[in-house]
């Protein structure tokens, strides 16, 4: 059996070990291999998955052996392939070890997602060792077949389709949260996203909406503006209403509930990089809040990801693209475009209303700052 290393070190929120988890229960569940995960953070894991045990060194989970990366790192044998998340930096003792096998491991650096041009030159590039016979090669994940591809387990499609299509699956979720089944006029949206100042506005919209609206908000960095705007200190559970908006608090969800999540929602707010992988998957309208880099980088990988997502698609599927400008919460193009933030979100909820009633997959995307 082939043994793979994953090394992962946990930045500031759940993307690289939402990623790392599951190409770690991939590689093991559809392909065989013996895989150990290593997490700086395990705290970070039991957030995604609730069977897992902060406080364990090692511990087996779907098929994966998950170690706690701590230092000084122990003198473990190498796997044959080793994979380094975006960058983490390989134990030195660790690399060591690598070069005195024969033949070396396969050594892969796991770059993040991006849609821009440079990524199919640089996917699969060499990067031999300046001092050791190793060879690390850089894997871009991306939207084309020449880079890397996007991870989607074998039968993602077909369990999608099959909740989407059994109201009793459906219902069978909505009681996993302690809820009913939603009215069918209702429009629902799910919010999983980085802070933003004109969350408050997008909330006075939804409230106005002459459709009901509810809202649910995985536990997150949100939260602390759902509490302000209620007036409440709000936590896994918490329930809210304002006019036509219902606003529901639900706890950090396992990744394949949150998948559900995507699935149920008419809309899906989403941030980063694996839930805006999820969210195209569910084949749902989606509004993704790209990650913020310094001097606005992530402007030029937004655009690179509009340009190629909607280079394909019809006039009434266009892609659209909201973004801030000094002096109006938002400024957007084509039919979105407004220079109110409120305006913009009344918008935004009639164009996935009115994508949700023909069965369109329209895609709206933005930068929230």
């Amino acid at each position: 059996m082939c043994s793979c290393d994953i090394f992962c070190r946990v930045i500031d929120n759940y993307g690289d070990i939402g990623v790392c988890w599951r190409l770690a229960r991939q590689l093991a569940g559809e392909h065989g291999l013996a895989v150990r995960l290593w997490v700086d953070r395990p705290d970070s894991l039991a957030r995604l998955c609730p069977e897992a045990d902060a406080t364990l060194p090692r511990q087996c989970l779907h098929g994966v052996e998950v170690c706690h990366w701590s230092d000084p790192f122990p003198a473990v044998p190498p796997a044959s392939l080793v994979i380094e998340a975006f960058a983490c930096e390989l134990p030195p003792a660790y690399i060591e070890a690598m070069a005195a096998l024969t033949p070396p491991p396969v050594w892969i650096n796991l770059e993040y997602l991006s849609a821009e041009p440079w990524v199919e030159r640089c996917h699969k590039l060499p990067s031999p060792h300046p001092r050791l016979p190793l060879t690390k090669y850089f894997f871009f994940p991306g939207f084309t077949k020449e880079t890397g591809g996007l991870l989607r387990e074998h039968d993602l499609l077909e369990r999608r389709n099959a909740f989407q299509g059994d109201p009793a699956r459906r219902q069978a979720f909505w009681s996993l949260l302690g809820m009913d089944m939603p009215a069918p006029d209702t429009l629902l949206i799910s919010l999983f996203s980085y802070e933003n100042a004109a969350l408050d506005e997008l909330l006075d919209a939804w409230a106005d909406s002459e459709q009901p609206i509810l809202c649910l908000v995985p536990e997150g960095r949100i939260l602390p503006q759902i509490g302000r705007y209620f007036a409440d200190d709000p936590h896994a559970g918490s329930r809210y209403a304002r006019g036509r908006l219902q606003v529901r608090v639900l706890p950090f969800l396992a990744q394949d509930r949150y998948d559900e999540l995507l699935w149920a929602c008419d809309v899906n707010f989403v941030r980063g990089e694996d839930s805006f992988v999820r969210s195209q998957w569910a084949g749902r309208p989606f509004i993704w809040q790209i990650y913020p880099q310094q001097d606005a980088v992530h402007r030029h990988k937004l655009q690179a990801f509009l340009d190629r997502y909607g280079a394909h698609l019809d006039p009434g599927q266009k892609c659209e693209r909201l973004q801030p400008s000094p002096g109006c919460g938002w400024r957007g193009t084509g039919s979105a475009a407004s220079d109110r933030p409120g305006q913009a979100s009344r918008q935004c909820a009639a164009t996935c209303n009115a994508a949700r009633q023909t069965g369109h997959g329209r895609s709206l995307k933005t930068i929230w700052r």
